[in-house]
């Protein structure tokens, strides 16, 4: 990750985060609000973004927008420009997921996950993109470790990811000569919502215990909030939390040839997989826009 002559401070500055309600996106907005920052909040969940912008305080404002209406994002950054003077920052954390295989999950959950996953990065970034490269500024894109592995039941999800990162590169070298910087972060499994409540789901449990421990055991969502400020401090190009991620990053070329190899030693395991996630009907239990985190919020004491 390489570093500027001197870290980008966000004191002072303006940034947007995209799925803000909750998760990494809300605890980012703590964290670069405790640091000086103005944040605007965005996202589908109204009463909680308002919730955390009231907890800010004035240098917060709160944002509904889907990320798959370009118009609302439009609306979104305009409000925002109008409030705070202008956009130092984007986050396109925005992010949803279903579980399910790509041959029987419902057609409509595949493209919802495409649609925010991907399109709806693309959309933020399109967005934003005049304000950041206006003010140098730094442009983060969420991805994951889905993006360099491709694990079953996860299809939609992983391709999204897969295309953020692809998007990303892109992006990057065509905004360069602006002197503004994009980055993409790598998160392998975080503490959220998203998380807890997929590792709920039958199939995914069966997944699971075929995968090495250390893959699948959460981390703190401080950790992936700590990637975050180190990366617009350093306006990098990559980061990624845990750490041992960034190995995986540059022996890519092995680990999908891996992850499938070791999967494959036991078909009947992943077959079994399948059929519970027919069986249970989970997908028939997730949130239309807000996928499989809708659960983990209302099993909630």
């Amino acid at each position: 990750m390489a570093r500027d002559q001197a870290p980008f401070d966000v004191n002072g500055r303006t940034v947007f985060i995209t799925g803000a309600a909750r998760g990494i996106g809300a605890e980012t907005a703590r964290r670069l609000h405790r640091k000086g920052a103005n944040v605007a909040l965005v996202g589908l969940e109204p009463e909680r973004l308002q919730a955390l912008a009231a907890e800010l305080g004035d240098r917060a404002a709160a944002f509904d927008a889907d990320v798959t209406d370009y118009e609302a994002l439009q609306r979104a950054v305009s409000a925002t420009v109008e409030r705070f003077g202008g956009i130092d920052v984007g986050i396109a954390n925005a992010g949803i997921s279903y579980t399910g295989s790509l041959a029987n999950a419902p057609i409509e959950q595949v493209e919802r996950t495409l649609a925010v996953n991907l399109l709806g990065v693309w959309r933020t970034d399109r967005a934003l993109i005049s304000q950041i490269t206006e003010r140098r500024g730094y442009l983060l894109n969420i991805s994951s470790l889905s993006a360099v592995a491709h694990a079953p039941m996860m299809g939609p999800y992983t391709t999204a990811k897969a295309g953020v990162e692809a998007l990303s590169d892109a992006l990057r070298m065509e905004t360069a000569p602006s002197g503004a910087k994009v980055g993409c972060a790598y998160f392998g499994f975080i503490d959220t919502d998203l998380v807890r409540a997929s590792f709920a789901q039958p199939s995914v449990e069966r997944v699971r215990g075929n995968s090495p421990s250390f893959l699948t055991k959460p981390a703190p969502v401080s950790k992936a909030v700590d990637a975050i400020e180190q990366g617009i401090e350093r306006r990098a190009a990559r980061v990624w939390s845990p750490r041992w991620i960034g190995a995986m990053i540059a022996l890519r070329g092995l680990i999908q040839p891996l992850t499938e190899r070791r999967m494959l030693r036991d078909p009947d395991s992943l077959r079994e997989s399948m059929r519970a996630a027919e069986a249970s009907q989970e997908t028939s239990k997730q949130d239309p826009l807000l996928g499989v985190a809708m659960q983990a919020v209302s099993d909630r004491p």
